[in-house]
């Protein structure tokens, strides 16, 4: 082998380790800087530092366990020294509503909750802040709606109209009453209406034990007016008027609260293999709800779909139409 070859063949080997050498450290990099991208923008981060977590409630309010597992986990995270609870809803299931409320309360025995109401929070939205310590509202945020209602649709004429007879047996009078298929009798009717009242008192004494007042002294809350913030804040349904600003002052300075942490917020996990794919997957699923939402909100508008595809009683609220 002349020397002239081996020097090719030396050139040849130096290029393959450098190029490994290369791949390697870019590897390295793209690593370290999804580390760092996960660590700054997710609640989920390997540098996890002192901070206020932030859980929003928005939309229709349903029994979510991801929802609930988040409330558990911001529970046990001790570098979470405070949390706020941003509530824009106009309410949902009542079970969803009881199930919120539960495990905002476990999370208050843990850490110092504070709710702050945007524009809407009514209903079980409400219920979510009686789970809090202190509730923020902004001077006309839409809230109260302290009730249930149980809604359903009535299509016998229709039916009679194009010819269709709807049949059925079943094993009791009361068995899958009430239906669309049929008028209600007064039977059905009276078993309707005590879940309503019965679910309306458990939400009554939710106030009555929250908010030290008695709902029947708060002009039309038992008939389950709404209120603009300004008004709650008059009958005690809420404690301060503001926005965030006001709920972190609250949380310095009654719970002692470390002036300055970093709010960060908080979401349901989402499965990750490595933290950039982690904050690549966070990244799509914040545009892909995005999006989602405006195909939702265009294909619901004026249709109340959502509301009717709620079962059982709900406590939400909507605003009347002419």
């Amino acid at each position: 082998m002349t020397l002239e070859t081996e020097n090719i063949l030396e050139r040849r080997r130096l290029r393959r380790k450098l190029g490994l050498w290369r791949s390697l450290a870019i590897a390295v990099f793209v690593f370290m800087l999804g580390v760092v991208v996960f660590s700054v923008n997710s609640s989920r981060g390997l540098l996890r530092k002192s901070q206020i977590a932030r859980v929003s409630i928005t939309g229709m309010i349903t029994e979510d366990r991801k929802q609930l597992q988040l409330l558990k986990r911001i529970g046990k995270a001790k570098h979470v020294k405070g949390v706020i609870l941003f509530v824009n809803s106009p309410g949902g299931t009542t079970t969803g509503g009881e199930a919120l409320y539960a495990a905002l309360r476990d999370l208050a025995a843990k850490k110092p909750l504070v709710a702050q109401f945007g524009t809407v929070a009514a209903s079980a939205a409400y219920i979510a802040g009686l789970g809090t310590d202190h509730i923020v509202a902004r001077g006309n945020t839409i809230t109260g709606s302290v009730g249930v209602i149980m809604q359903w649709p009535e299509v016998t004429e229709l039916l009679a109209k194009i010819g269709v007879k709807m049949n059925e047996m079943k094993s009791g009078d009361l068995k899958a009453a009430p239906s669309p298929f049929q008028p209600t009798n007064e039977a059905s009717k009276r078993v309707i209406q005590e879940m309503i009242l019965d679910g309306q008192k458990w939400f009554l004494g939710l106030v009555r034990d929250r908010r030290k007042i008695e709902p029947e002294n708060v002009p039309g809350l038992v008939a389950g007016r709404v209120y603009s913030g300004r008004t709650a804040l008059r009958h005690k349904l809420v404690d301060e008027i503001g926005g965030e600003e006001v709920a972190v002052n609250w949380l310095v300075k009654k719970r002692k609260i470390k002036a300055g942490l970093k709010i960060v917020d908080w979401k349901p996990k989402a499965v990750a293999v490595w933290p950039l794919t982690g904050a690549l997957a966070g990244f799509l699923s914040d545009v892909t709800s995005q999006y989602a939402g405006q195909l939702g909100r265009s294909v619901t508008d004026g249709r109340n779909f959502g509301r009717l595809g709620l079962d059982g009683m709900v406590s939400v609220w909507h605003p009347g139409k002419n």
